[in-house]
């Protein structure tokens, strides 16, 4: 982290529609150089928070500031220090990969060798491809060599490696590290759990557009969530338990079975098994399906 200062900081972010809020008072701040994950179920209120800190969407209430300026007034400069990769791919197919990257590359005042970025992406082989030739994978990559060719202070990733096969996305967290290593700051969000786990510093978890939690990835959900789980079958029936000290439960279990344990396993919570019960402990709370 190079500055002391966020480069984003939310105060109590709100946005209604017709009096019904998408989102509900969410604070947080992303400091220089962080990676922060924004994570949530479909309607939760990412798309919502993101598009206000891109400028696309006027805020109902509270405080935004990206780069030291509210979005709702960001100019020209302003927006030339970010990139932007959305859901939805805007690109024309009726030009090739090469030429729309020379086009967008054109905007900025200090781009990213459009080489580079291909062989980055891994478009080098498909730089004289029409765009509408490409698969729904190569498309994505269009997308994201758009949002860094301008080489900017401030990342949005938004949903980035939908259409990806493994390999691909393996490849695109390669990328994202480096940009990391360079120093660019960004705000990712991802319906895949483990690419959270793997590219971002913190997350915030978000439903019904309240911010259910947030922190370093690896505390997430506090550190009860954190506890072991033992799973066994007994009598056909499997049964579970949570214990901070589950080599003490299996030495237990294996004296009282007087051997092998059917099914025993010692697991501990994933990301996905921390955002699920979240996600789902919200939903009962409000009383609507997770």
């Amino acid at each position: 982290m190079t500055s002391p200062t966020p480069l984003v900081h939310v105060r109590d972010l709100q946005k209604s529609y017709g009096g019904t809020p998408a989102v509900d008072g969410i604070s947080f701040d992303i400091a220089e150089g962080e990676t922060f994950a924004l994570l949530g179920p479909n309607g939760a209120g990412k798309s919502t928070t993101v598009e206000i800190l891109e400028g696309y969407r006027d805020r109902s209430g509270g405080v935004a500031s990206v780069l030291g300026v509210d979005p709702q007034h960001g100019g020209r400069d302003w927006k030339a220090q970010l990139g932007i990769v959305l859901q939805s791919s805007g690109e024309s197919g009726n030009v090739t990969v090469l030429e729309q990257l020379t086009h967008f590359a054109g905007y900025y005042p200090h781009p990213r060798d459009v080489g580079e970025v291909l062989e980055a992406v891994g478009l080098a082989g498909k730089a004289k491809t029409r765009i509408s030739k490409l698969s729904g994978g190569q498309r994505r990559r269009v997308d994201v060599a758009l949002g860094i060719i301008g080489r900017p202070r401030l990342l949005f990733l938004d949903e980035p490696t939908t259409g990806f096969d493994p390999e691909a996305r393996r490849q695109f967290w390669g990328l994202v590290n480096q940009l990391k290593a360079e120093g660019t700051t960004i705000l990712l969000t991802t319906h895949y759990l483990d690419e959270a786990a793997t590219l971002a510093d913190r997350a915030g978890v978000i439903a019904g557009g309240k911010l259910l939690d947030i922190g370093p990835i690896d505390a997430i959900g506090g550190q009860e969530a954190k506890v072991p789980l033992v799973r066994w079958r007994q009598d056909g029936v499997v049964r579970e338990e949570r214990t901070t000290e589950p080599a003490a439960l299996a030495a237990r279990l294996y004296a009282e079975a007087g051997g092998e344990v059917p099914g025993l396993e010692i697991t501990r919570p994933s990301l996905e098994d921390i955002y699920l019960d979240l996600v789902g402990a919200h939903a009962s709370s409000e009383g609507t399906l997770p």
